[in-house]
């Protein structure tokens, strides 16, 4: 693959992706961390804060979709040229085509091809990627002591850290390399990567430990409610989704060329230690998920961050003619991808008008002509929906702020943070629906409460008017079952104060 093709598909690709950024309208999860930029802090219900940190720079500039997007538009070209560039010190043997074939798979990934969603995937992918280049620089120069790149691996992997709790599986990933290598320096690079994610990890334990313990709450209990047994599905659906983001033409001609020749696999880098380090990045994580797969769905975006180390791992086993052939493969299915969004682009809506979605994807596309159905109401209604991904989306789209109303579930938590329901007492709230309402649910907290329904692009939607409302039912009736529920922080974990109870239930402590 020669610099100038690796160009051109650069420049296709970031068309394509920028294209694809601007006709698509901000989804709910993106609503939801642009929030966060809109009203940043240091820490944010469900996640660490990186994310809302990298928002709220963007959005001094503007909030449009396509700049608020621009670092994931963005992030293919940027890991491939980081490859590319690493590359000459990580393995000398490689001639230019090389590296730049194995910079075109990273560029050409499956979801790379698409994937132009704001998440916080988005800074960590950066870190995590960037981090593991930096552990791999430190391991080959492990005998001259080049310390500093394991500081760079642990500064990159504290932002990781910042970014997403899954980063903790990269940082295992190098315990894992230290203990196969046994060497002193190892050892060493290993406390110092450590110690540099320390400052980031005291600043989380103190932001939670005055926010309810919210992160702790989301990630290791509110979400795993339910039962766990043992699935026969989720681990196929993660072979599926791992053979999706790899390719079986990269993991089959990897499996052959290691059976043709086990000498050509090291002298690519020249040592040993190497490719045994970029496999541990590479194959450790996933073994992890598809041991957490027996129990749980693993999300696509959970394996992101991993796929460029196991695609220059099957790339450093490939004979130059066989890397050539698999670059062509990605190249074509890339374009099968692409051809593929645009078809759907040009399909009319109502092409999905019997899916079950149908009705949120008319309020994703169609947000101008519902917020004009809701304009009457704006000046003096609260307005209001039943579900987080719904409200911050319609709040985006009419830059105020769409409170939560009801119980809701454990991911519409941060609605707790940003609204405090005693300022509401005695206003008017409207709430917007996709599914028809139950007046019962609402009329204990309402002196008076109507429901009427509008259609847009053969979507219903109903609009609850509550008039009155009543603090103190809804306290009693609802948020009451939110603390018991979302809100019963183990003992254990030491709090200096916790938004929910300090509120609404002063003198009660939120714990178990």
């Amino acid at each position: 693959m020669s610099a100038r093709l690796f160009a051109a598909l650069l420049a296709v690709t970031l068309v394509f992706r920028c294209w694809l950024a601007a006709v698509t309208p901000i989804t709910g999860d993106e609503a939801y961390f642009i929030w966060w930029g809109w009203r940043p802090d240091w820490g944010f219900y469900d996640h660490p804060p990186m994310i809302g940190w990298w928002l709220a720079a963007l959005l001094t500039v503007s909030d449009a979709e396509g700049w608020l997007r621009l670092p994931m538009i963005i992030q293919p070209a940027i890991l491939a040229l980081g490859v590319i560039s690493a590359l000459p010190r990580l393995a000398p043997a490689l001639d230019d085509e090389q590296r730049y074939s194995i910079g075109t798979l990273v560029l050409l990934a499956p979801a790379n091809v698409w994937n132009v969603f704001i998440t916080t995937d988005t800074p960590l992918i950066y870190f995590s990627v960037f981090s593991g280049l930096a552990w791999l620089r430190a391991a080959r120069d492990d005998q001259r002591g080049q310390w500093r790149w394991y500081l760079a691996a642990g500064i990159l992997l504290a932002g990781a850290v910042l970014s997403k709790y899954f980063a903790a599986i990269l940082g295992f990933a190098y315990l894992v390399d230290a203990l196969r290598r046994r060497t002193l320096r190892a050892w060493g690079g290993l406390a110092i990567a450590y110690a540099a994610t320390l400052p980031a990890l005291a600043m989380m334990v103190w932001w939670n430990a005055g926010h309810c313990w919210s992160n702790y709450m989301f990630n290791f209990v509110n979400r795993h409610t339910t039962e766990t047994s043992l699935s026969l599905t989720t681990p196929l659906l993660y072979a599926v989704s791992l053979l999706y983001l790899l390719t079986p033409p990269a993991l089959w001609l990897a499996w052959r060329e290691q059976r043709r020749s086990a000498s050509t696999d090291f002298s690519l880098l020249n040592r040993p230690v190497n490719l045994a380090s970029l496999g541990v990045l590479a194959w450790a994580p996933f073994v992890f998920f598809a041991a957490l797969s027996l129990v749980k769905q693993i999300g696509l975006h959970w394996l992101l961050s991993f796929v460029p180390f196991a695609l220059i791992w099957i790339a450093l086993r490939l004979r130059a003619a066989a890397l050539r052939r698999l670059c062509l493969f990605f190249i074509g299915f890339a374009a099968i991808h692409a051809a593929a969004v645009f078809v759907i682009s040009r399909l009319p809506m109502e092409t999905w008008s019997k899916a079950r979605i149908y009705d949120g994807l008319v309020l994703t596309f169609e947000h101008e002509a519902i917020l004009k159905e809701l304009e009457p109401y704006a000046k003096d209604w609260v307005l209001a929906m039943d579900g987080y991904s719904n409200a911050v989306t319609m709040g985006y789209n009419a830059r105020r702020y769409f409170i939560v109303f009801g119980e809701a579930s454990s991911h519409a938590r941060h609605d707790d943070i940003m609204n405090d329901v005693r300022t509401l007492d005695g206003r008017n709230i409207l709430i917007l629906r996709k599914s028809a309402p139950d007046l019962a649910e609402y009329q204990p907290y309402f002196r008076q409460v109507a429901v009427d329904s509008f259609m847009v692009r053969d979507a219903r939607f109903w609009r609850v008017k509550g008039e009155g409302f009543n603090y103190p039912a809804y306290r009693d009736g609802v948020l009451a079952s939110v603390k018991r529920k979302y809100y019963a922080i183990p003992k254990w974990l030491p709090q200096t104060a916790c938004y929910f109870c300090d509120r609404y239930f002063p003198g009660e402590q939120c714990q178990r």
